[in-house]
């Protein structure tokens, strides 16, 4: 097979859409000779923020001398993205590999999802790259997550909860904090983020039952800044001081002291790190699509909220860049899922605006610029329409002086779409 064909192969298994259990991943695995048990693991999940947790916790290893494999979901532009080891993405060729060998284990009696076959792919390449540890975000939910196969992580994490993906997860936090609690393993410590009283307490009730140690972000762990923004970390057994975060917006100041407490609750399996590591790390970590800037006079900004937790924290970067920059204005380009909510995650990003331009991404599961239109009914500045994404941005620009900011956001598949034109790769192909 080519290439081509390989990502074609994939991204036709969505036709088994999405299905919770693990199964099939056990039995896929088995059968490939069950990778993941060839290296140590640290398994992420939560609402928003683990990607960026993940590519913390990666960036510290790697400047620690480990050879770190990083699984994340979903990409922005290549398949590649998910599975990189030290930073570098699966080669193509191996890609086209490992499918055939996947493929080849294949009875009419397994059916893999698109997700469960990246997880193998991934797997099965951290095992052959004979990496020190893996960072594992969890795909959605966690207790049925393909990523839970994995028996005893050095440590978890859950950044947060909120309502995501109701439809698989529940319709309380309550209930998605169960579902994202499932990744929690006996005696294994875990570390979790911000979150309502409510989904604390069933992750704490989880915990309690798996003898878990439990370290909470407030509680027992902490990273405090200055006005320069210059970080100290202070944690159960360690204190980490001047450090620096590569990733813009003050919320990456919870992500990061969530990265660190994970590193610093295996720090006694043999994981330890020390504070050049920890400052060279999150110094330098990068993670496309969170707060990103892409464009110059006018800045022009991308972020991948889309849900409203994560637009309330994208409301407060906004807040701040107003403050800062008092004469600028503020342009969104909103396009989002259909399957979303449209109206919560519009809401808090109203106040901030001054403009907006209604685009959708070239994805099935797109809300058209007339279902965006709905979610403003309570809006009376001005509203532009451009269906392709890159002549969203054209329109925004148009309208932008040179001291403004457009923000991009609403969806990880628009910013894929954005990336790419402005790569000059053209709009990337569907994703899952």
């Amino acid at each position: 097979m080519s290439d081509s064909s390989v990502i074609e192969y994939l991204y036709a298994l969505q036709k088994h859409g999405i299905k919770l259990g693990l199964e099939t991943m056990r039995i896929l695995l088995d059968r490939v000779g069950n990778p993941h048990r060839a290296f140590r693991v640290l398994h992420i999940g939560g609402t928003n923020g683990k990607g960026s947790t993940a590519a913390m916790v990666a960036a510290v290893l790697q400047h620690a001398g480990r050879r770190v494999g990083l699984y994340t979901s979903p990409h922005l532009i290549e398949f590649r993205e998910r599975i990189r080891v030290n930073g570098c993405m699966i080669a193509e060729p191996h890609v086209e590999e490992l499918v055939a060998r996947v493929r080849a284990v294949l009875e009419e009696d397994l059916e893999p999802t698109f997700f469960e076959m990246t997880t193998a792919l991934a797997f099965l390449h951290f095992a052959e790259s004979e990496i020190d540890v893996a960072v594992l975000e969890v795909g959605l939910g966690g207790r049925f997550d393909a990523t839970n196969v994995v028996e005893q992580p050095l440590a978890t994490a859950i950044t947060t909860i909120g309502l995501d993906h109701q439809e698989y997860l529940g319709h309380t936090e309550e209930a998605i904090a169960f579902e994202k609690g499932g990744i929690i393993k006996p005696c294994v410590p875990v570390v979790i983020g911000r979150m309502g009283e409510e989904a604390e307490q069933v992750l704490r009730r989880i915990a309690r039952d798996q003898s878990a140690p439990l370290w909470q972000l407030g509680r027992d762990f902490a990273v405090d800044g200055s006005r320069f923004e210059r970080l100290t970390y202070r944690g159960v057994t360690r204190v980490w001081e001047d450090l620096t975060c590569g990733l813009a917006g003050r919320h990456q100041w919870d992500n990061a002291a969530c990265a660190l407490a994970l590193l610093e609750a295996t720090s006694r399996t043999g994981m330890d790190v020390d504070v050049t590591a920890v400052r060279n790390g999150l110094r330098t970590v990068s993670w496309e699509g969170r707060l990103e800037v892409i464009g110059e006079y006018p800045t022009v900004v991308l972020d991948g909220a889309h849900n409203p937790p994560a637009a309330h924290v994208l409301a407060e970067y906004l807040k701040d860049f107003s403050v800062r920059h008092p004469t600028s204005r503020i342009i969104l380009v909103w396009g989002m899922m259909r399957d979303k909510d449209r109206r919560g995650f519009i809401a808090p990003l109203l106040p901030c605006v001054s403009e907006i331009v209604l685009t959708q991404a070239t994805f099935a599961r797109s809300a058209t610029v007339q279902e965006l239109h709905t979610a403003l009914q309570e809006w009376h500045g001005p509203v532009l329409e451009a269906v392709h994404p890159m002549d969203a941005l054209a329109v925004a620009r148009s309208r932008a002086m040179p001291h403004d900011l457009i923000c991009i956001a609403g969806s990880l598949m628009l910013l894929g779409d954005v990336k790419a034109a402005v790569r000059g790769c053209g709009l990337s192909p569907i994703r899952g």
